[in-house]
C-alpha cells in the first residue's frame, strides 16, 4: 500500500506570491523541468523561451500558467479534446512570450532586467545593463536557493513577530 501523503494532488494554480519557501523550491524545479521539456518538444528558440525566463516574473507567471493548463488539459478523467484547446492556446502563448521576450532584451548568453516605467514622483529606476551568464543551470540554482532564503526569512521575521507579541508567561 502506497503512502497517501506521496501522492499528488490535482493541478492547482499556482500564486508565486504567496509560496512558502518549501513550496516555492518544489514548484520551481518542476517548472523548469517542464519548460525544459516544452522547448525540446517544441523546438522553441530563445526568442521564445529564453534560457534566464526565471529571472523575468512576466515569463514566469505566463509559462506557469501555461504548464497548469497542459497539466489539466492531459489530465486522464480531461475531456479528449482537452489537447487540442491546449495547443490553441499555447499559440496565442507564444505570441505573448515574444512580446515579453523582446521587450526585455534577454538572449540566449545574457539577461537584462525586465525594464520598469517610472511614473511620475517614483524614484529613478536603476539603469538597466546587460548580464553575461555563462552557465544557465548554475544561474537557475543561485536564483532559485536566493528566492527561497528570501521567502525563509520573510516567514521568520513573521513567526518571530508572533513571538513577540505573546504576552511573558514567567
Amino acid at each position: 500500500m502506497s503512502d497517501p501523503d506521496s501522492i499528488p494532488g490535482p493541478p492547482h494554480p499556482v500564486n508565486w506570491n504567496l509560496l512558502t519557501a518549501d513550496e516555492a523550491g518544489a514548484e520551481w524545479l518542476e517548472l523548469d523541468r517542464w519548460v525544459n521539456w516544452l522547448r525540446h518538444t517544441y523546438g522553441l528558440s530563445a526568442n521564445v523561451i529564453p534560457p534566464f525566463w526565471h529571472r523575468h516574473p512576466e515569463l514566469l507567471w505566463e509559462l506557469s500558467a501555461l504548464h497548469l493548463h497542459w497539466l489539466c488539459a492531459y489530465d486522464p478523467d480531461q475531456n479528449g479534446s482537452a489537447p487540442i484547446g491546449w495547443h490553441r492556446d499555447f499559440v496565442d502563448a507564444m505570441q505573448r512570450l515574444r512580446d515579453w521576450v523582446a521587450g526585455s532584451v534577454t538572449r540566449l548568453d545574457r539577461d537584462r532586467p525586465t525594464r520598469q516605467t517610472v511614473w511620475p514622483g517614483e524614484k529613478s529606476a536603476p539603469p538597466v545593463e546587460d548580464v553575461v551568464i555563462l552557465d544557465r543551470a548554475a544561474d537557475f540554482d543561485a536564483f532559485v536557493t536566493a528566492d527561497i532564503a528570501q521567502r525563509q526569512a520573510a516567514e521568520d521575521a513573521f513567526y518571530a513577530s508572533l513571538d513577540d507579541e505573546r504576552p511573558n508567561s514567567a
